[in-house]
């Protein structure tokens, strides 16, 4: 891995938990009626903090695409999933809770999970698999239970929604990370001609708005300790999924390689949940179910 891919992803790792704290808190604040529809985003456009966590996360996705550019999907993703550190920083410098035990297990296990994971798997790039079964299976398989997840969450009346939420959302940007590497290689190899007449970039921005309106979604309903987590564990295993199942990443197989993967990611999981559940992360109304209107804020 290289210094520019490692500075690239957590670069886009701080701007992306920066946003999202800055978006859950103005979506927290939108009309129930808005729940899963496009009006939810209009009328987030009104409010002036969430266009600035619009904005960094614009520009998280941008440097996260250098960095896909530069370097496997299998050792961006589980970098980019560092936006909870970024993300409890900035809660924590609001509500001025101190890390404490949790705080702290939660930081280490995340920061020592991504390392084992990258350490012990050594990703590197290979042949794209070329067998357009395969690459549509595993698309088939991320986005049906995104589309499974949503139907779920719509028919839930439990506090479970916001999670479910985030976690398609999680699948569908593991799947546009993927996607976006794949176009950045046909934009490199074959010039813009061939980018635009490819579905890949047509398809990573219709990711993109769907993922979006699912997380303002999840925001709305719950607080950020119930969506961000979900969301920043779900991301980077659809994105290792995706790498090494269609652009052809290639990770160590031996039996010690894959125990300690295992073990990266688990620590990965655990640690975002512990972070999540921090009390410096903000809970939101209770519910975050406002019947009332948006005031720029």
């Amino acid at each position: 891995m290289s210094m520019l891919v490692l500075v690239l992803a957590v670069s886009a790792a701080c701007c992306l938990g920066f946003g999202f704290v800055l978006q859950q808190a103005a979506a927290s604040h939108a009309p129930r009626s808005d729940y899963l529809s496009p009006r939810l985003l209009l009328d987030l456009m009104r409010v002036p903090s969430w266009l600035a966590g619009i904005g960094l996360m614009v520009c998280g996705m941008v440097l996260g695409a250098l960095a896909l550019g530069k370097g496997e999907v299998s050792v961006v993703e589980p970098l980019l999933a560092t936006n909870l550190l970024f993300a409890m920083a900035l809660s924590r410098h609001r509500t001025g809770q101190r890390l404490g035990h949790q705080g702290w297990a939660g930081l280490w296990l995340l920061a020592g999970g991504v390392a084992a994971f990258l350490l012990a798997g050594q990703p590197q790039g290979g042949e794209a698999v070329t067998s357009p079964l395969r690459h549509w299976l595993v698309i088939g398989v991320v986005v049906g239970t995104a589309l499974l997840l949503t139907a779920f969450a719509k028919r839930s009346e439990s506090g479970v929604a916001p999670a479910l939420l985030a976690v398609a959302a999680g699948l569908l940007y593991g799947l546009q990370d993927a996607l976006t590497r794949v176009s950045g290689q046909r934009l490199s190899d074959d010039g813009w001609a061939a980018l635009v007449t490819a579905w890949q970039p047509y398809a990573v921005v219709a990711l993109g708005v769907t993922g979006l309106l699912l997380v303002q979604s999840a925001f709305e309903t719950g607080p950020l300790r119930v969506s961000l987590p979900p969301l920043t564990a779900a991301q980077p295993l659809a994105g290792i999924a995706c790498g090494v199942g269609f652009l052809g990443d290639q990770l160590r197989t031996d039996t010690g390689a894959l125990a300690w993967q295992a073990v990266g990611l688990v620590a990965i999981v655990v640690g975002i949940v512990l972070l999540g559940l921090h009390p410096a992360m903000p809970e939101g109304p209770v519910g975050g179910r406002r019947e009332k209107s948006l005031q720029p804020n």
